[in-house]
């Protein structure tokens, strides 16, 4: 069953019910299932390091945009302009 819910949870590329499955990690009855787990643990692994890979790319282009429209405003003037 915890085999089960960890390779949805891959093809799903959720996070959060990966998270809770390692905490909740059971234990084996034979070298098959053991086996299944590593493979599996290892596609998590990879699964986790693209996704932050793919969020740090996104945060650099965020931050380039913000900068970008940050100079592109105009600079509000120092001096006092009470004119009309």
């Amino acid at each position: 069953m915890w085999l089960t819910k960890l390779k949805i949870a891959i093809v799903e590329k959720n996070t959060d019910v990966l998270d809770g499955l390692l905490n909740e990690t059971p234990k084996f009855s034979d070298a098959k299932e053991i086996q299944e787990a590593m493979y599996l643990l290892r596609e998590a692994s990879e699964l986790l390091y693209s996704l932050k890979d793919e969020t740090a790319v996104s945060m650099k282009q965020l931050k380039k945009n913000l900068s970008f429209l940050k100079s592109t405003q105009v600079q509000p003037s120092a001096k006092l302009d009470i004119r009309l």
